[in-house]
């Protein structure tokens, strides 16, 4: 890809990280599901699993918690195959958890795939900030 795709590409796949945050925020979920994979791997503090869009329009249903505010730090977008890309990026969340706020700040990436014209995440990863040890988390 030269130089001129690989921008384009760049500015499209953050576009759509962000159009997927901005959905989680506005509580659309039907646009979180036309953007994953189905199903989408994630994996983060709860563990490892496999979000079929069925289950995501269930959790966005939910209510137990609302994301307020995001913002998305020092983004890196990366091509490693045709038709395959990763972003990364620092996020800092502000949220509302049963009804008390909340700051999260967390290591975020997303692995995207272009298929059927469109690119869709297969893959996200969220790892709360801290101590590589978890030392900051034992009691």
């Amino acid at each position: 890809m030269n130089a001129t795709g690989q921008k384009a590409m760049e500015k499209e796949l953050l576009g759509l990280e962000k159009e997927y945050w901005q959905a989680i925020k506005d509580n659309r979920p039907e646009t979180m599901a036309r953007l994953s994979e189905d199903p989408c791997v994630v994996t983060g503090a709860q563990g490892v699993g496999s979000l079929d869009h069925a289950t995501m329009l269930r959790m966005a249903a939910s209510g137990k918690w609302k994301l307020e505010d995001f913002e998305l730090i020092k983004p890196i977008v990366r091509s490693i195959a045709p038709n395959v890309a990763v972003v990364a990026y620092q996020v800092r969340e502000e949220l509302d958890v049963e009804g008390r706020k909340l700051t999260l700040n967390a290591a975020d990436s997303s692995t995207w795939v272009h298929r059927g014209g469109r690119w869709v995440c297969a893959a996200h990863t969220e790892s709360v900030l801290g101590d590589p040890f978890g030392r900051d988390h034992q009691q």
